[in-house]
């Protein structure tokens, strides 16, 4: 039987997104390389732990499951979390963005100064803009303000993400518009804490480091991984933690999210044998005024 793997997920570095395996390995991802895997037959998703501790029963998961933890796990990993409110005194400077995903999907968010722009290529943002940065209650503080006063979310689903990035803005002006608006409105509000260092709009864009130039339109997107099942195709993208590959049935979008706690085998010619949800198409043809 062909070792098998776990995976911790994908990794976004300077030179583009890689898969990350237990044990330090790193697969480098590169449009055009065929990206094929499967689960053993009779194999089980086990949780993957928290705060880099494994799980001490290693319970199993559900296939589904995009956090890959054990209730108990899942419950220690949030406890000593930024994004679940529960570290107040975080001594570390923050930044405030404005991050796009497609029309009229913007949000606002805070990640570490010290991360740079690595949690915006996590996300899937397709184009960004710093606002402040700070103490880690300023930037909370800004980040409620903007909600409040503008109503922008704090967070977008993945499944209207994917939806819309094989038809986005041809160009990185017309991407970072909404961005620039929102910057704008931003800026004028009053109440913004006065320990928040603000920053011009200086829109990013990372549609060229997700390969979305001329993406064909996913017919689907994997549900989960199963024992048996495997998946084979032709990397033509990827964005936040998300694979798009062409196989021959179409591009499908394959969460990498869901590849942690499964031991996986290679699977070089392997046919599509996974759960797919399939997206409905875009348009559809009116067939009366009423």
């Amino acid at each position: 039987m062909a070792q098998a793997w776990r995976c911790n997920g994908l990794r976004w570095s300077a030179d583009g997104p890689e898969l990350a395996w237990d044990g330090g390995r790193r697969s480098a991802l590169t449009w055009g390389k065929r990206v094929a895997f499967g689960v053993a037959e009779g194999g089980v998703r086990t949780c993957v732990g928290a705060r880099g501790h494994a799980c001490p029963v290693r319970a199993v998961v559900p296939g589904r499951s995009t956090g890959a933890r054990c209730e108990e796990c899942a419950r220690l990993d949030r406890a000593h979390s930024v994004a679940a409110d529960t570290i107040a005194d975080d001594p570390r400077p923050y930044h405030v963005y404005l991050a796009w995903f497609g029309p009229g999907m913007t949000k606002v968010g805070i990640t570490a100064l010290e991360r740079g722009s690595a949690r915006l290529l996590e996300q899937g943002a397709v184009c960004f803009s710093w606002l402040g940065a700070g103490p880690l209650m300023a930037a909370r503080r800004t980040e409620e303000l903007l909600r409040a006063a503008l109503r922008v979310p704090d967070r977008i689903p993945y499944a209207d993400k994917r939806a819309v990035r094989s038809a986005l803005p041809a160009s990185a002006a017309e991407r970072a518009a909404e961005v620039e608006d929102l910057h704008a409105k931003a800026a004028a509000l009053e109440g913004w804490p006065e320990s928040l260092t603000r920053e011009s709009c200086q829109p990013v864009d990372h549609a060229g480091a997700f390969g979305l130039t001329d993406l064909p339109a996913a017919v689907g997107e994997v549900t989960e991984l199963v024992a048996g099942g495997a998946v084979s195709g032709r990397l033509v993208a990827a964005a936040g933690p998300d694979l798009h590959l062409e196989t021959g049935g179409g591009v499908v979008v394959v969460d990498t999210r869901l590849m942690r706690g499964w031991g996986l085998v290679p699977a070089a010619d392997a046919e599509l044998s996974l759960p797919l949800r399939e997206f409905r198409s875009q348009t559809r043809i009116q067939e009366g005024l009423f």
